[in-house]
């Protein structure tokens, strides 16, 4: 029954993020469209620095090889944007991708392909958590797959963003937000059957994850408000920035929850 535990946890607990996230976010874009990208910025960076890049440095791992491991996936993830810009021809409004209103050009963002595979990542390492927490204690493993769920919705929040702005239509953005949300499923099954020999590469798994969230943010995101604005612009750029910090401190309660 551990095993069913396990799997039917981090099936539902992926699929109940990824709705969560896309409801909120549909609310959310016929309201601030012009806002999102501050927002997603706030988000992804604060859940990278602020509970996953802790989480992988509380596990007792080597600093320096985590900072090591944190090198190699900000480099991983510039050569993955390179690829990306060679086979992929930015998109604008009228186009026939049905994008969402105000994307264009100038818009378009690169963070696609990175933040899906960041994301990917960070739920195989939730899963492996779930499957930790379930063969330790049945009630643990259910309130860590609580709390998992609630810490993923900001998340899910941000990636959704990013995906509308690399260019991708609703729907399409909510498939592959749901697709990586399944990664969990496949996590759930490694730390079932080998959670002992992979403890030790965990922390390093968390912080490829939090590479590409802090990648994004600071190589595609931030860029695109680098720009001379009217005060009040720019006051607007800083507050949906700080909503979107605030939003993870509100939902993660400001510490870990696993």
């Amino acid at each position: 029954m551990t095993l069913f535990y396990i799997l039917l946890v981090t099936f539902a607990g992926g699929l109940a993020s990824v709705t969560i996230a896309a409801m909120l976010t549909v609310g959310l874009l016929s309201r601030i469209v012009k806002h999102l990208v501050s927002l997603s910025a706030g988000v992804l960076l604060s859940t990278a620095l602020l509970h996953v890049l802790p989480e992988a440095f509380e596990s007792g791992a080597d600093p320096h090889n985590l900072f090591l491991a944190l090198l190699g996936g900000l480099m991983f993830f510039f050569l993955l944007e390179k690829a990306e810009l060679y086979r992929h021809t930015h998109h604008h409004e009228g186009d026939g991708h049905h994008h969402h209103h105000h994307f264009d050009r100038e818009q378009a963002g690169r963070g696609g392909l990175s933040v899906l595979v960041g994301d990917s990542i960070h739920n195989f390492c939730d899963g492996i958590i779930i499957a930790a927490a379930f063969l330790a204690d049945h009630h643990l493993g259910w309130v860590t797959a609580m709390a998992i769920v609630a810490h993923e919705i900001p998340q899910e929040v941000g990636d959704y963003i990013v995906l509308l702005n690399a260019g991708f239509s609703r729907r399409k953005a909510l498939f592959f937000n749901a697709v990586s949300g399944m990664a969990a499923v496949l996590g759930g099954l490694v730390g079932y059957f080998l959670v002992g020999p992979w403890q030790q590469l965990f922390p390093y798994l968390l912080v490829a994850a939090s590479s590409s969230f802090v990648y994004v943010a600071v190589a595609d995101l931030i860029p695109q408000l680098q720009r001379r604005l009217p005060w009040k612009d720019t006051a607007l750029q800083l507050l949906w920035l700080g909503v979107g910090i605030v939003f993870v401190l509100m939902v993660v309660g400001g510490k870990h929850s696993h």
